[in-house]
């Protein structure tokens, strides 16, 4: 009888800490909604791992370079490439990116170089990375069918800016600004032809200790594996079919995948749909006049949790290619997707 009462009771409680459990977790969710304070001390100050640290990218195949340094030289011109990123308009604090990359070949196309530059805001969350790229390629056919090599290295500097948040209790060592800079290299592989591309890549290898001195905890940067592979179909004289996709891996998290639907209409406009596992859903365009610059739009919305309070995430994007004429590389419309 006792037993049974003690049960009792204790499923009661348990049932009752679970409710209050639930309604903290609504409670939070709300305020997260409301404001990036939140979700800056969980991404920087958290006391494991940063599960995923990379920025998202939905026009992600114009800024291959982003993640593989492999890709560096393979558009056989000189190219620049610029994109703003902002991540679910109407949150206070929600992520804003900017994306500059520009890179080309050199030795008749055997070898390319690249500087790769990125600004990642979360809230108060500052990231900056600049790296440098080397790829070299070999020619593995009559068709121009190359595998290159490539490796990157330069820095991260991590930034918590606290005088842009509200803070209770300034005296709380959690409170205090924070910067570090830490270094890093990575790696890459890319095969590609005039129709096709596979690539795999580890764009940073070290997992550095980011740790405020401040605080306890045990925050390391990420190691991210990228795989990405896709392909050009001929549909008609003026119609091209390109899917593709996006695969990455990161140690303790989900496996995440993006997929693209695109086309290519009288060589110069790009139409295409895309799919983020478990998160969103969008669409792209770009188009390419003057045979040298290409100005594009993404928009994606999110079908999760984090579809409530807010408008999509949007990105613009200008490109330029800059080529000797005389020399005769591959189609610069097809590797704008490439």
């Amino acid at each position: 009888m006792f037993s049974t009462k003690f049960d009792n009771i204790a499923s009661y409680d348990i049932k009752g800490i679970a409710k209050l459990l639930n309604c903290m977790k609504r409670r939070v969710q709300k305020l997260l909604k409301k404001t990036g304070a939140l979700l800056c001390f969980s991404v920087l100050f958290s006391t494991g791992s940063f599960a995923q640290q990379e920025e998202q990218n939905s026009l992600y195949m114009f800024n291959v370079l982003n993640f593989n340094p492999a890709y560096a030289g393979s558009r056989g011109s000189l190219n620049v490439t610029a994109i703003g990123r902002f991540q679910w308009a109407g949150v206070t604090g929600a992520p804003m990116t900017q994306f500059l990359s520009i890179h080309a070949p050199f030795a008749k196309q055997n070898i390319g170089l690249g500087l790769n530059i990125v600004n990642d805001i979360i809230g108060a969350r500052n990231r900056t990375s600049i790296y440098a790229d080397f790829a070299y390629s070999i020619r593995l056919n009559r068709s121009n069918h190359r595998l290159a090599f490539g490796i990157n290295g330069g820095v991260d500097i991590w930034q918590m800016n606290t005088g842009s948040m509200i803070i209770n209790d300034p005296t709380d060592p959690a409170a205090a600004s924070y910067s570090t800079t830490v270094a890093n290299f990575g790696g890459g592989l890319y095969y590609y032809g005039q129709k096709h591309y596979i690539g795999f890549s580890v764009p940073r290898i070290l997992e550095n200790d980011l740790n405020n001195p401040a605080l306890a905890g045990n925050s390391r940067s990420a190691r991210h594996f990228y795989l990405m592979g896709g392909y050009v179909f001929n549909l008609t004289s003026v119609v091209k079919f390109k899917p593709g996709t996006l695969i990455k891996i990161t140690p303790n998290a989900p496996l995440t995948f993006d997929l693209n639907a695109s086309f290519l209409l009288y060589e110069k406009i790009w139409v295409g749909a895309m799919y983020r596992f478990n998160e969103s859903a969008g669409f792209n365009l770009s188009y390419t006049f003057a045979d040298m610059f290409t100005i594009g739009y993404a928009f994606d919305f999110a079908y999760n949790d984090l579809r409530f309070n807010q408008y999509g995430s949007h990105e613009v994007m200008l490109q330029l290619d800059l080529r000797k004429k005389q020399k005769n590389y591959l189609s610069p419309r097809y590797f704008s997707y490439f």
